[in-house]
């Protein structure tokens, strides 16, 4: 995590990009329980300018100097003066919309692991997801079979978040969170039905979410994207990358509209924006870039969790697009 925070610093105060190692390591019905990962998953651009290991080792030594912590647990986001007396409503509250999604459940996992952190896992079925989230198990999402594995669970609070209620189910679902993930998106499947599924959930169910957000109170929230969304206003609508994403119910189009609604939202923003989502763990270095920058590469979904997860607390990541893929260089020997 210190490493994804060096490379928002990076980002913030120069032009260039960060290349780092991936060893980062209505009434709404509920349930409770603690996340634990039980077994790994086996499955799951302009020009930038490379910063050496060197140039990044003196970087780091240089900013150490003067913070003393780039990434605070996200406990430690609640100033002392404003904390409340009771533990309870000292706790920041964070919510990952998408819960079981795959990107959703890494999200969930690491925010689960972290102390003195209420988190609840917004899904559209609390009976369902209660059971698949404790299950190991080769799903077909669409047109993809994917491995899924278990996690163990006991302190995570399960909430009904389905986009496609109403602002105002949403908002109740919402209440008392202080943070949102946004994981959700479309599933592709039937192809007569992916134009219409792609703009009920990729843009009017996520715009209805943060209507919602604000309403609930939240004040931060961390939206996982696309790399290309807004590949038509920078020259790319016939690179390769855009056009074989958007053949899919045009969610790049779709994507790019809740995107410019959350930046007018008035809260606090994050938009990870990843390339081709890899379902296996990292095998090259985490290469983080500024907007519209990049137009292809793929990264583990592992990465995109880690990034998210360091979005909610770390400043540098505040009201900023950041673009990722995994470099697929080698470590020199």
């Amino acid at each position: 995590m210190m490493k994804i925070a060096t490379a928002l610093l990076l980002l913030a105060t120069q032009s260039t990009n960060a290349f780092l190692s991936p060893s980062l390591t209505t009434t709404t019905p509920t349930r409770h329980f603690s996340l634990r990962a039980v077994e790994s998953s086996d499955d799951a651009n302009n020009n930038n300018n490379n910063i050496s290991r060197r140039t990044l080792l003196a970087t780091s030594l240089a900013t150490s100097l003067a913070v003393t912590s780039l990434l605070p647990p996200i406990a430690n986001a609640v100033d002392d003066d404003d904390a409340a007396p009771s533990a309870a409503s000292a706790t920041p509250t964070v919510v990952v919309a998408g819960a079981t999604g795959q990107t959703g459940r890494r999200i969930l996992e690491r925010l689960a692991g972290q102390p003195n952190l209420s988190v609840i896992a917004g899904v559209r079925n609390v009976e369902k997801a209660e059971k698949s989230l404790g299950e190991s198990s080769t799903v077909v999402r669409g047109a993809m079979v994917q491995k899924v594995p278990s996690l163990d669970a006991a302190g995570v609070e399960l909430r009904k978040i389905d986009v496609s209620d109403t602002a105002e189910s949403l908002a109740s679902a919402l209440s008392g969170a202080q943070s949102l993930v946004i994981a959700v998106g479309f599933v592709p499947g039937n192809p007569l039905k992916m134009n219409k599924s792609a703009h009920e959930v990729d843009n009017v169910g996520t715009c209805k979410l943060i209507d919602a957000a604000k309403s609930a109170g939240v004040t931060k929230v961390v939206m996982v994207s696309s790399i290309l969304t807004n590949g038509r206003d920078w020259g790319q609508e016939k690179s390769p990358g855009f056009v074989v994403t958007n053949a899919f119910g045009g969610v790049l189009d779709e994507k790019i509209v809740a995107e410019r609604y959350l930046r007018a939202s008035g809260m606090d923003w994050t938009i990870v924006r990843p390339g081709g989502l890899k379902a296996k763990p990292p095998a090259g270095e985490l290469r983080i870039s500024g907007e519209d920058t990049l137009n292809a590469g793929e990264i583990s979904r592992d990465l995109v969790a880690d990034v998210c997860v360091a979005s909610l607390t770390d400043g540098k990541a505040s009201n900023k697009v950041l673009e990722i893929i995994e470099s697929e260089e080698t470590e020199p020997k």
